[in-house]
């Protein structure tokens, strides 16, 4: 499957969160925390912009768009999709 198969709307309203760390991890029970409100294209930017460390303390928030997109979006599945926003 490509990009061109799977049309994803990177202009839909999402949100970055992160969760509160103690020495690069979660701090248990603590709720994560705004960091930036905009487009899904300006949050995986954004997203990819955190050193490849810390990423796994940010989560993006957005409507899901099935099969690819998600409600919520781990650092694994935003590297990928930052992949094909390259290719489309």
């Amino acid at each position: 499957m490509d990009g061109a198969e799977v049309p994803v709307s990177f202009d839909v309203p999402a949100v970055v969160r992160k969760w509160p760390s103690l020495h690069n991890a979660r701090r248990i029970g603590t709720d994560p925390y705004l960091v930036i409100e905009g487009t899904l294209d300006e949050c995986i930017r954004e997203f990819m912009a955190k050193p490849e460390s810390t990423r796994h303390l940010y989560e993006i928030l957005t409507a899901p768009q099935p099969p690819l997109i998600t409600e919520v979006l781990s650092a694994e599945h935003v590297a990928e999709l930052a992949r094909l926003r390259e290719f489309l």
